[in-house]
């Protein structure tokens, strides 16, 4: 864990963290604009599979935070650019085909296998049909890719099912195992951190889920900060595979945490 008076630039998770349902929570606004006054780098890092970056942007400024696309990293985005010039077949609730440049989107009924099953957040579309689909496009070769397997998503009707207990299933029925792009996969950090122009050592993610986004930043180097807010749950610190950082109630508590930064 470095020292926090080496924090240069904060990875920062949106859902739960800064929002529940597209509305700001308790002093967020206020303690990202600190951050940022305060001359630290910001990148706003999501797994959100259901709006593109200029989507996100736009419900988060009005929410009243003053971001624009470039402060956004989405699993869709990055994924994008790893599996330039692959043909993908999408099982994703939502449209984020502007965020998926560089890939080709085959159409259902295409009969040929594709190189690739994407898996992004689950909804209605996770029918019993979509689902065999891509477990058929498995069984013939196609490679299983996961923008991310979070279990469930917060909203403001509580906790909902997400795609990490399809993507089990679909890795179980198929003998394979899913590649994730998103939180928390190491490629994913690294490149949240060469938009902040920052090291490891030199960064600090927030997070409400305790794997995702705070252990899997750690397992790369970064320090990490879980917040009681979102996902967190009263037995999360005791289910957790490991321990973090720092834990604080809410984001808004983040600038005391580090201290004067300017």
């Amino acid at each position: 864990m470095a020292s926090l008076a080496d924090v240069r630039g904060v990875l920062v998770d949106i859902d739960g963290v800064l929002t529940v349902s597209w509305r700001a929570l308790p002093g967020a606004v206020e303690a990202l604009q600190e951050l940022r006054d305060g001359g630290l780098g910001v990148v706003l890092v999501t797994n959100t599979t259901s709006r593109t970056r200029a989507s996100v942007a736009a419900a988060l400024f009005e929410a009243g935070f003053a971001v624009d696309a470039d402060d956004i990293l989405t699993a869709p985005a990055a994924t994008a650019a790893h599996l330039a010039g692959a043909r993908c077949a999408l099982l994703n609730s939502g449209d984020i085909e502007e965020d998926l440049t560089g890939i080709t989107l085959v159409d259902q009924d295409d009969e040929e296998t594709p190189d690739v099953v994407l898996v992004g957040g689950a909804g209605p579309e996770f029918d019993y049909s979509a689902v065999n689909r891509a477990f058929s496009h498995l069984r013939r070769g196609a490679r299983l890719v996961a923008l991310h397997r979070n279990l469930t998503w917060q909203t403001d009707a509580g906790l909902q099912l997400d795609a990490g207990a399809y993507i089990a299933g679909l890795e179980a029925a198929a003998g394979t195992e899913a590649e994730v792009t998103g939180k928390p996969s190491a490629a994913f950090f690294r490149a949240a951190l060469d938009r902040l122009g920052v090291d490891a050592a030199e960064a600090l993610m927030v997070g409400d889920d305790v794997e995702s986004d705070v252990l899997g930043a750690q397992r790369v180097g970064i320090t990490g900060v879980l917040v009681r807010t979102g996902k967190f749950q009263p037995d999360t610190l005791d289910r957790a595979s490991g321990t973090p950082d720092h834990v604080v109630d809410s984001f808004a508590d983040l600038p005391a945490l580090l201290g004067p930064t300017s």
